[in-house]
Parts: C-alpha cells; structure tokens; sequence
C-alpha cells in the first residue's frame, strides 16, 4: 500500500515538473497544476487497466494462472488464488467424504432410500433397490407411495408416528419364495425422511420354526406322560393280577423309553448345532462302523417282529473316513433304523458302502417298505415333519433322526439324497467327498453278503 501511494506521488510530481517546465515562460503554476491533473489522469487509467485485468481472470481466467498485473492488484491476485484453491481444497474434501459415505451406505446391507418433504425419492442405495424394485435411473423424484403401495405402508406413512417399524411383503415376493421387509421411517433436516429397509424372512422363519419345534416337543412328550399318568393313577387306585401289573409296566417302560429317545435326540442335535465341526485328522474304520449298525438293525428287526427283516450288508470296500466316529455312527444307524422300522416284517433292507469313480465314499440304503411321495421328499429332514404320524407312533420314531442325519452330513462336508416311489421303496444314500476318503489300514475286506431271518 505504501509503494502505491509513493508511485501515485512519483507520477504528480513527475507531471508537475513536466507542466512548470513547459510553461516556465508564461504561467508555470498553471502549468504545474495542469501537469499533474494529466499525470492522475494517467495513473488512474493505468491503474484501472490492471484492475480490468485482474476481474477477467477472476470471471473467465484459469484459477492455476496468475495475472501479472502488478502491485497492489497483484497481491490481491495473489490471496484471491490462494483463497480460490482453499475452497478447491475444502469442495475436493468434502466431496470425498460424500462419496466414502454414500459408499458406506451402499454397502450396508440394510436399504436406505432419501426421501425429500414431499416424500418424493431423492437417492437410494443398491439394496434397497433390490428390496423395493426400484430402478434408480427412472425412480428418482418419484412418489415413494406410488412405488411402494402395500396398504400397511401407506397407513404407516400417512399416520406420521415414526417410533416403530412396520412389516410388509416385499413386492417380489410369492407364494413360492416369501419375501418379508421392515421398514422404518426416520425424520431428519427440514421435513426430510430416511427410510431404511431390512429383509426379516430369515428372523420370522427362524421364529415361526422356533415356535414350531416348542409345540412339536411338547405335543411329543405330552402323549406318553398322559399314558405313564393314566396308568399310575390305575395302578394306585385298582387292585390288579399279576399278569395285567406286568402289562400295564411294559407299556409304562415304552412311554418311558420313548420319551428318553425324544430327549436324548434333542440333546445330539444341540450338541451337533453348539460344537465345532469335527476334525479332518481323526479317521474313522468303515467297517467297524457297518458293524455295529448291523448289530443294531437285527437287534432292533428282532425286537419288532418274530419273523425279521432280510438284512443286506455290502462292503465293496474298506477304507477310513475323516470325522467324528460318534457322529457318523449316529447318522448312519439312523438311516438303518428307519429302514427297519417303515419296512413291513419280512421285506428287505440293502445297506451298502462303496467307492465311486470320483474317490467320494458313498453309504446307500435301500429298503422294499410303503415308499414316500414326491412332495413330501424335500420336508422330510425337518424336525419333527412325519408324513404319517400315526404310522410314526406305532415304529417308535421321534421325528427327528433324519434331522440328526442332515446335520451330521453337512458337519462332514457331505450330501444327503433321497429318492423314493409309493408303493416300490425309498433310497437313502450319503455321499462323503474324497478328501475325507482313505484306503483303510486294515487288511482290505472282500465283499460280503449277510441275510438274517
């Protein structure tokens, strides 16, 4: 500021000393004084020169080119640039954080959609597209209402009380495949609202299925405490031969001996759903497992009948799988059993363990009893599902071992295959991959065929 006032002065008085000497003859204060009217004259022109220059480059000039236009607005050239590429900064910084919150919101995987006071839509995320089957390059600044038209939606959007969710089908949903969303509007800004989305299939199944098995257990142990009360009470109250004691206990001993089952199942399914999956280096001989199903089903077909089962048993060959030992029996007698138990005395049941051409281990029952239909096929590994629950009662089956069996085989990295036909049989395979396969230590066993009466 001082240079300008001091180039200022240099120019009146060199236009004063310009104008005394060329009237020095005649009027030289006049001419002095016009000397440095014109000398102001020109420093004002040339000064506002510069500042023109300086007010195009800050309309239509590059931000990263400096005018050189000199002192005074020549500094104020320089602080406009470093105030210009502050806020460069400051516009570069914020933007970036918008777009690592707007990437942090599109990977949530709950759906957010931005709605303006008019409940017009202004952003959404990718999942919330999905949920509502929004297209966000036709979509926006559309009327959510007219997009989402479930009637629980617009009662809830219309009523203003944002202190809850509400649960509305999603619009891709169908019978075959339900789709269940919550969604919860937020207020925020002016008038603005935040509505976010959440798919709750999984939680409502999860629920519905909790509520399923509570019923279900319940309803299982009910039936035999209501015998086992019914005969205590007549035991107690009436006086009894021998013969009609010794029955009434049996039948008390089944009660009991069912419901302990029932128990015990349930605790090997907590057990396989609560425990780390099994080892990879803890083998396991096939053929002691094949065994002691063999023992346990000719147990069992005595037990049910006089007469038996035809029992096949076929080890093509012997080898080792990788897993729990306990686990794997459990599945495979589970198999077994079932066999026995739904096949009419004097049928057969072919269990088999071989090798396919893959290296998997693959473990096949197949029995001659009344068979399953088709649209029963994919439930019957539910816990609990029966397709005849009468039928269930009398085998003394608790609804749960082919529930044990599917866990089992999943914990071994495993496949479970069904196939059956009314009136010609079911097959019951396991296949295990052959990484959990190896040739057996032992000697290698030929293949055999055992039949019981």
């Amino acid at each position: 500021m001082v240079w300008r006032f001091l180039r200022f002065f240099l120019f009146q008085f060199a236009g004063a000393a310009t104008g005394y000497l060329i009237h020095a003859g005649l009027q030289p204060l006049q001419g002095a004084i016009v000397g440095m009217l014109v000398a102001a004259a020109l420093w004002l022109i040339w000064d506002l020169r510069r500042g023109q220059q300086l007010l195009v480059w800050l309309r239509e000039g590059d931000p990263t080119q400096f005018p050189a236009v000199g002192g005074l607005w020549s500094e104020v050239a320089s602080r406009t640039r470093r105030l210009v590429r502050s806020r460069d900064k400051v516009i570069v910084e914020s933007e970036n954080r918008l777009q690592e919150f707007l990437a942090a919101i599109q990977a949530s995987p709950n759906g957010v959609v931005l709605l303006d006071t008019i409940g017009r839509i202004e952003w959404c995320n990718e999942t919330a597209a999905d949920h509502f089957g929004f297209d966000p390059s036709r979509d926006m600044l559309q009327q959510v209402g007219n997009l989402v038209r479930d009637p629980l939606f617009a009662a809830y959007q219309a009523q203003g009380d944002y202190t809850h969710d509400v649960v509305i089908p999603a619009p891709r949903s169908d019978s075959s495949r339900p789709v269940r969303l919550s969604v919860h509007l937020h207020r925020y800004g002016e008038g603005r609202r935040l509505m976010m989305s959440r798919d709750v299939t999984m939680l409502e199944q999860a629920d519905a299925m909790r509520r399923d098995f509570v019923a279900n257990v319940s309803h299982e142990i009910r039936t035999p405490l209501t015998v086992l009360s019914g005969f205590i009470e007549t035991l107690q109250t009436l006086h009894l031969d021998p013969g009609d004691r010794h029955r009434y206990l049996g039948l008390m001993a089944q009660q009991a001996y069912r419901m302990q089952t029932l128990v015990d199942d349930l605790l090997t399914l907590s057990r396989l759903e609560g425990s780390p999956p099994p080892r990879m280096d803890e083998w396991v001989d096939v053929r002691s497992l094949l065994q002691q199903c063999e023992q346990d089903g000719r147990n069992l077909s005595m037990m049910m009948s006089q007469m038996g089962h035809v029992l096949l048993f076929r080890l093509d060959r012997n080898c080792d799988v990788a897993g729990s030992r306990t686990e794997l029996l459990s599945a495979l007698c589970n198999l077994v059993n079932n066999a026995i138990r739904y096949t009419p005395t004097g049928g057969t049941v072919k269990v088999s363990w071989s090798i396919d051409p893959a290296g998997d281990a693959v473990f096949s029952v197949v029995d001659t009893g009344p068979g399953v239909a088709s649209e029963h096929i994919p439930r019957l590994t539910e816990r609990f599902y029966r397709v005849d629950r009468s039928r269930s009662r009398e085998t003394g089956g608790t609804g749960l071992g082919l529930a044990i069996v599917k866990h089992v085989v999943q914990r071994h990295g495993g496949q479970l295959h069904i196939s059956s036909s009314l009136g010609e049989g079911s097959t019951f395979s396991i296949t295990f991959p052959a990484s959990r396969v190896r040739p057996s230590r032992l000697a290698s066993l030929s293949d055999s065929t055992v039949v019981s009466a």
